[in-house]
């Protein structure tokens, strides 16, 4: 609740009792210098409670949809009650008690125009504040899926780089793989090249060596 609105009803609490105990009393004066002293002061002290009640109708206004339904059901009635204080206040400042009858029933029908026009005008104020936060939540949730389609179409975008490069390196691994397919084949022709040429010269050296044993045995057997 608002503080300032809380001040403003205090003081129009207290302003409307004093006023509901000054028309009583003035009520019961004769005509004369007393009666018009305290009509001056009654209807001075009416003026500040229209003001107290602007001041209000303003604050209620201004605060939350929530707090303003409240606080304009409060204001309502302390706007019956002031025209109430109003047509009593005519009733002791109008000599002619037929004359203040009519001004009473014009008066009040006028007030509860006036109450069916501003419950009117704050039944249209608060259903405008409703579509405008409706289009609001409408706005924040259309801006919602679009940073959410955003933000798929680039992890989308970040998947498809990955596969890519996941590919890529597929490939260079497939060209690892022929590349020491080719080096195995190389290694093992090398491999049997070396094995075949330990054979040939370990022949070689066999033949030699049985030639040697050969002529030594033949030098040895002819003396």
């Amino acid at each position: 609740m608002s503080v300032v609105f809380e001040g403003y009803e205090r003081q129009y609490c207290e302003l409307s009792a004093n006023l509901s105990r000054k028309c009583s009393s003035t009520a019961l004066l004769p005509h004369g210098e007393q009666k018009q002293q305290k009509v001056s002061e009654i209807k001075a002290a009416l003026d500040d409670a229209d003001v107290l009640i602007r001041k209000m109708d303003l604050e209620a206004r201004s605060l939350q949809p929530s707090a303003k339904a409240m606080m304009l059901a409060k204001l309502r009635e302390y706007k019956s009650d002031l025209n109430k204080l109003k047509r009593e206040f005519k009733k002791i400042s109008s000599p002619n008690a037929d004359q203040a009858s009519r001004e009473e029933l014009l008066e009040s029908g006028m007030a509860d125009v006036h109450t069916a026009s501003t419950d009117q005008r704050e039944r249209m104020v608060m259903s405008v504040e409703r579509l405008n936060q409706s289009s609001d939540r409408i706005k924040e949730s259309r801006r919602t899926i679009l940073e959410t389609e955003e933000l798929g179409v680039s992890i989308l975008q970040d998947l498809h780089q990955q596969r890519e490069t996941l590919l890529h390196s597929h490939q260079k691994l497939h060209g690892v793989d022929d590349a020491i397919d080719k080096s195995k084949k190389v290694l093992t022709a090398m491999s049997r090249r070396m094995t075949k040429n330990k054979w040939m010269i370990g022949s070689v050296i066999g033949a030699l060596v049985i030639a040697v044993i050969f002529i030594l045995f033949y030098k040895f057997s002819h003396r």
